[in-house]
């Protein structure tokens, strides 16, 4: 069953920072511009207006994901469900995982999920192995309904969220690419009384899937939510789906680099306007080398833009952003279609080159006011 898609309005109090295509965002609350001077957009409320649209989509996502994909006729069954012999995990990788075991699997349900060294490529983390039979009363007993999706997330808030915490010593980025996760046991494994579910960490898209592999424990990882350089980020009904896909396929916008805060920025949490001041003049070095300069990017009638990193990001060890280049429309994001750096398709039509004289103002991007 497919997630919900995500809420157009993000919250107001979770930071992204953008910039115009001619000059960057930590100007954009200043006065009118001067005569002749290309209008900036308001960088306090375009904060929400990109990167962080996918980080509060994959938020949803949550209540949906693994959810749904370990619930199939045949779930994570270590058996034959049809067999009369016991049901027992032993000697399963979900049964025989522990806290700090690293899992993945291939297949869309998961029947294939096998138990690799975590500095390999995985898919899920285990924080926690919780047997709920354990636990009092008759809805975990013996004979007890299957729960449904509603019924596992309720579980994952109640017994995964605090476990990551513990797990990793109460530093969970809570705007990072990793998100607390569950697996259960399978609705045959739960009718041959398993009540045992898996917690962990993991990285999902803005549209549930867990298909983003990983290296390295999160407790030894940087856990901004970066992309690779040259990756293109899918859309889907004009938001970013948070998932890498081909840049010749539609998408929200480009990832040009990767830059270290922590090379400007030592002990507490910077300032946002700081960190503006910073990716300003990183991400304006990238638009040169990227894509061979401001012109460039103009006659593409595209917008540089980056995220920023808040005190509870930081406090846990992120340090990262991404500089990206996308544009956007009324409802979002306009969609894109091939490589930033060749001939590209906005919303299916070659760019039109604002003109080299007078005043031009590009689209805003999603979550900004109009130009005053």
């Amino acid at each position: 069953m497919p997630p919900d898609l995500p809420p157009r309005t993000a919250p107001p109090d979770s930071p992204a920072t953008g910039a115009s295509t001619a000059v960057f965002a930590h100007e954009a609350d200043s006065a009118a511009p001067a005569p002749g001077r290309r209008p900036l957009l308001p960088a306090q409320r375009i904060r929400w207006g990109l990167l962080a649209i996918a980080v509060g989509a994959v938020v949803a996502a949550l209540v949906t994901m693994l959810i749904s994909g370990f619930r199939s006729s045949h779930g994570l069954e270590a058996h034959d469900p049809g067999s009369t012999e016991p049901t027992g995990r032993a000697h399963s990788a979900f049964g025989s995982s522990r806290p700090g075991d690293c899992l993945t699997w291939s297949s869309p349900k998961a029947l294939d999920l096998t138990k690799v060294n975590c500095a390999d490529k995985h898919l899920f983390e285990v924080t926690a192995e919780i047997d709920l039979s354990k636990y009092p009363g008759k809805e975990f007993g013996p004979g007890s309904r299957f729960p449904d999706m509603l019924r596992f997330s309720e579980l994952r808030d109640e017994h995964c969220a605090p476990a990551a915490a513990s797990y990793l010593g109460g530093k969970l980025d809570p705007r990072g690419r990793f998100v607390v996760g569950i697996i259960n046991p399978g609705e045959p494994g739960w009718a041959h009384g398993d009540r045992t579910i898996r917690c962990g960490l993991q990285v999902v898209s803005a549209t549930g899937s867990a298909s983003q592999p990983v290296t390295g424990r999160v407790r030894d990882s940087d856990q901004s939510r970066t992309f690779e350089v040259g990756q293109c980020i899918g859309i889907a009904q004009s938001l970013p789906t948070n998932e890498p896909v081909d840049c010749a396929k539609p998408h929200a916008y480009e990832v040009m680099s990767a830059e270290d805060l922590s090379t400007r920025f030592t002990g507490g949490p910077p300032a946002k306007d700081d960190q503006d001041k910073f990716m300003q003049d990183e991400c304006g070095k990238v638009i040169n080398d990227y894509l061979g300069g401001q012109d460039a990017l103009l006659a593409k009638t595209l917008t540089a833009f980056w995220d920023s990193i808040d005190a509870r990001s930081w406090l846990v060890g992120s340090r990262k952003l991404n500089c990206f280049v996308g544009k956007g429309s009324q409802d979002g994001f306009s969609t894109i279609t091939g490589p930033a750096k060749a001939d590209i398709l906005i919303d299916g039509q070659a760019p039109v080159p604002p003109p080299t004289s007078g005043r031009s103002t590009p689209a805003p991007l999603p979550g900004a006011a109009p130009p005053r």
